[in-house]
């Protein structure tokens, strides 16, 4: 048969050609529009931009507005200064993910690649937050992390010739240490968030957060599609309409939030730039960096561009300028995020512009901080239960990774073993570093960090010194071949 002429975008098809939930014909791999564009940079009608760009904002939005939830709640914020939080998140967001689809200069990997507010740095945050105390948490925190962008900026040229030192049982034993190390916060909200809080740890707090965790598991089980990617979404919304009658949430917020505000630059205050805090922020954005690295090589496999050495550089720059602006507008680190790619591989619909206008729609959201205090209404035992199932996830992706790193090598075994355990010791005692030197202290108070420490001398020492680097190409190879993590593509339609 003949090509057609047709583009795919203006609603011609072939019987061969697959299609999108949205009803959007999608290019098939390999195959090239009618005009000649690459799928990526192929423009789609305004309609089906805004569909698709909504789908990605859907697969992302919990996991944009859940860093702010937890590290607002850390620091103790207001309602009102929690939805102004959320709104700066998803404003940054937006701004980070144009950067990446579009691209300045050698800046943003031009693939269909959305950033948001990563997981990663949550947890050293809420160590600051814990070490400076809830009013000086945010200004060093901000700080840090204007810093550990800048660092992740200059780098990101070498960076992309270290990788070969983070290979997936790294990688798999940090983002598996992410979401343990977050899952006592879940269950700690699930019982009321503070033990000064009326009701805490009482019946019906963490009944309320039992509900919420039924809720987003039938949603995952019962929905499908779309729907089923909202079912996070769902199950907090439906654990807030409970909440009401119980006499667990407050309309404060909505009602005090304004309808449309500009970002305000440093609405909490200058940044302060605390040496323990910068640390502890850019050993999480080497492990940002890491994931981002690995995402775009996924990513480059699906829409059939190959993500080379210039287009990871481009990319990790633009993750470290988006992460050391945010907080001008009181946000926080940006870093891939990985649900999306999914979406990229099921929709098979490769436009760069598709995110483009997610990021766009991103933007949007937090310039309307009444949107954002709706958010805020979410009680904590309800953010408890769904947080269960959320870092669960996060410590799943981690666990999946190590599945793909060859655990039948001793090494690795040894490897991820004392990782784990490293890096869990402050989890469970955080006081067993308190009389170690402070420069200690600072390394190993947080899980993430000392996990991350540990795996990667324990990688270097098995894999790249004497007999593990000469054995370079067998199963305890850290090499970075098999890094790539592997997104199933959709099927082919009947």
């Amino acid at each position: 048969m003949a090509p057609s002429n047709t583009s795919s975008t203006d609603g011609g098809s072939t019987p061969a050609r697959a299609h999108g939930p949205d009803g959007a014909s999608a290019q098939l791999p390999g195959e090239p529009s009618g005009s000649g564009t690459h799928p990526v940079d192929e423009l789609l009608p305004p309609a089906k931009l805004i569909s698709t760009g909504l789908q990605h904002v859907a697969a992302m939005y919990a996991g944009v507005v859940a860093p702010p939830l937890i590290v607002g709640a850390g620091v103790g914020l207001s309602p009102a200064e929690l939805a102004l939080l959320i709104s700066a998140s998803l404003f940054t967001a937006g701004l980070a993910t144009l950067l990446q689809t579009l691209g300045i200069w050698k800046i943003g990997a031009r693939l269909p690649f959305v950033n948001g507010v990563s997981f990663a740095g949550v947890a050293p945050m809420i160590a600051i937050a814990k070490e400076h105390g809830p009013k000086d948490a945010l200004p060093v925190i901000f700080g840090a992390v204007i810093v550990a962008g800048l660092l992740c900026f200059v780098a990101a040229p070498y960076f992309c010739k270290l990788i070969r030192f983070f290979p997936p049982v790294v990688q798999g034993t940090v983002i598996t240490l992410i979401g343990v190390s977050l899952l006592p916060v879940a269950v700690n909200w699930a019982r009321g968030g503070s033990p000064s809080a009326p009701g805490y740890g009482s019946m019906r707090a963490i009944g309320l957060a039992a509900i919420t965790l039924v809720a987003v598991v039938l949603c995952n089980r019962l929905l499908r599609g779309f729907w089923q990617r909202l079912s996070l979404l769902i199950g907090l919304a439906f654990g807030t309409l409970i909440a009401f009658p119980l006499g667990l949430a407050d309309f404060g917020a909505v009602k005090s939030a304004s309808v449309f505000s500009l970002p305000s630059p440093f609405h909490f205050g200058a940044p302060v730039f605390d040496a323990a805090a910068i640390v502890s922020m850019c050993i999480v954005m080497v492990v940002s960096m890491t994931e981002s690295t690995a995402d775009m090589l996924a990513l480059g496999k699906i829409v059939d561009r190959e993500a080379d050495e210039p287009t990871l550089a481009a990319g990790l720059r633009a993750d470290g300028l988006a992460t050391a602006l945010s907080p001008v507008f009181n946000g926080f680190a940006a870093s891939a995020f990985a649900q999306n790619i999914g979406l990229v591989a099921l929709t098979r619909i490769r436009s760069r512009f598709v995110v483009a206008t997610g990021g766009v729609i991103l933007v949007l959201l937090g310039l309307f901080p009444v949107l954002g205090s709706v958010v805020s209404l979410v009680p904590q035992p309800v953010l408890g239960g769904a947080g269960i199932v959320l870092f669960g996830t996060v410590a799943a992706s981690g666990i999946r990774t190590l599945a793909e790193a060859g655990m039948e090598s001793s090494s690795n075994t040894i490897l991820v073993s004392v990782s784990l355990g490293v890096g869990i010791i402050p989890i469970a005692v955080p006081t067993f570093y308190d009389s170690f030197p402070e420069a200690v202290r600072t390394l190993m108070h947080s899980g993430i960090s000392a996990g991350c420490v540990t795996a990667v001398l324990l990688n270097l020492l098995f894999h790249h010194v004497g007999a593990g680097r000469r054995a370079g190409s067998g199963p305890d190879s850290g090499a970075p071949a098999p890094t790539t993590p592997q997104i199933p593509t959709a099927a082919t339609p009947s």
